[in-house]
């Protein structure tokens, strides 16, 4: 559960906002060659942004990296864009945060996406949040953007129980948004709202623990609302 001081300095924290937080980036996406440069956005984490479905298959191009390169691709159609997968299948995010400086900064992002969330309850509250800090911590010293996502569903989760691991682990990468003032996408809340709205978990799952299609586009949505 998240402590009383740490969840009163995130409600302190200013919070990103959408309008402003990449508006220095988007300004390069909509600069006209020969004066315009290569975007690097890597999405890191685990089986999810890296496109399983119904393991062991990998729908690339049906996953949220690829149809977010898609959405900015059409946005910014003058802009040379990359989006680096560097998302391992089975990982958390303490594996992650030690190839962070290797895999991820090395590759001179403008952006990175991190989703590990899912893949944290195996590891806990504690030993999750010590690695998302450290990724955050070297990301800040390289002067990358960040945009952290909280955990797609998984159908054997109590979805409606506060106490239930993805719920508490949805909750503290909402603080860590909000306390760092980082950009957020709240995949579970997305979900959330879908099956509340009258759409059944299952239609929007591949497997018990992998979004299909229809999962994947709620969250590329999502991240392409941040680059206005």
């Amino acid at each position: 559960m998240i402590g009383a001081l740490a969840l009163a300095l995130a409600l302190a924290a200013p919070q990103a906002d959408p309008a402003t937080y990449l508006a220095d980036l988007t300004k390069v996406m909509r600069t006209d060659w020969p004066n315009n440069r290569t975007v690097n956005i890597v999405c890191h984490g685990h089986s999810v942004p890296a496109g399983y479905f119904q393991t062991p298959a990998v729908n690339t191009f049906g996953a949220y990296p690829y149809l977010l390169h898609q959405a900015l691709a059409k946005r910014f159609p003058h802009s040379v864009i990359n989006v680096i997968v560097t998302a391992i299948g089975g990982e958390n995010s303490e594996q992650g945060s030690k190839r962070f400086a290797a895999d991820v900064v090395a590759k001179h992002p403008d952006v990175v996406t991190i989703d590990y969330a899912l893949n944290d309850r195996g590891i806990g509250l504690a030993r999750a949040r010590q690695a998302w800090e450290q990724m955050i911590e070297q990301a800040g010293k390289a002067h990358v953007k960040l945009i952290l996502l909280t955990p797609t569903p998984d159908q054997s989760a109590k979805l409606d129980d506060p106490g239930d691991p993805i719920n508490e682990h949805a909750d503290q990468v909402r603080e860590l948004a909000r306390s760092h003032s980082l950009a957020l996408v709240d995949s579970l809340g997305l979900f959330k709202a879908k099956v509340a709205g009258g759409t059944p978990l299952r239609d929007l799952m591949s497997q018990v623990n992998h979004p299909n299609r229809a999962g994947h586009e709620l969250v590329a949505g999502a991240l392409a609302a941040w680059f206005p």
